[in-house]
């Protein structure tokens, strides 16, 4: 079954996805195709499986500190108070990891529950446009590789 996640990584092989932060040692760093909230990343596993219990071992523990990491990043670069990481699979069945910054300035009701909770219209009013999110995405890749994530841009 080919997911939009297999398609994402196939594009990040090649270096045709325009969201890549760059290549860790258990996928890729993404930003979201929107950008809500600010900052909103996600790691793709390379190879893609369906699941993070079809992960075993060091496999499995790289894919969860990559994930943090990208978190650390976005606590450092963004000025987020906290960070949501979430691995559901349920659209796409296949691995991969939301992370998303959370913000003091959001609504106090809407920073308890999970971005989702956000009406689509709300989450998908800001599309990526790297003419308006590269700077971040810029940020967020030598952050990373200065301490050692990115094993390649």
């Amino acid at each position: 079954m080919t997911t939009l996640i297999h398609e994402r990584v196939s594009l990040a092989q090649r270096g045709q996805n325009q969201t890549l932060i760059g290549r860790m040692a258990s996928g890729w760093a993404v930003l979201g195709d929107a950008q809500f909230p600010r900052g909103y990343c996600l790691l793709l596993p390379d190879p893609v499986v369906g699941s993070i219990n079809a992960l075993e071992g060091a496999a499995r523990a790289q894919f969860l500190s990559d994930m943090v990491a990208i978190g650390d990043a976005l606590l450092a670069l963004t000025g987020a108070y906290r960070i949501n990481y979430e691995i559901q699979g349920n659209s796409d069945q296949a691995l991969h990891a939301h992370i998303f910054a959370r913000y003091l300035a959001e609504d106090a009701e809407r920073r308890k529950g999970p971005v989702w909770m956000y009406p689509a219209a709300q989450r998908n009013a800001e599309p990526f446009d790297a003419n308006v999110h590269g700077v971040l995405q810029q940020e967020l890749a030598a952050w990373l590789r200065q301490r050692g994530w990115l094993v390649r841009p």
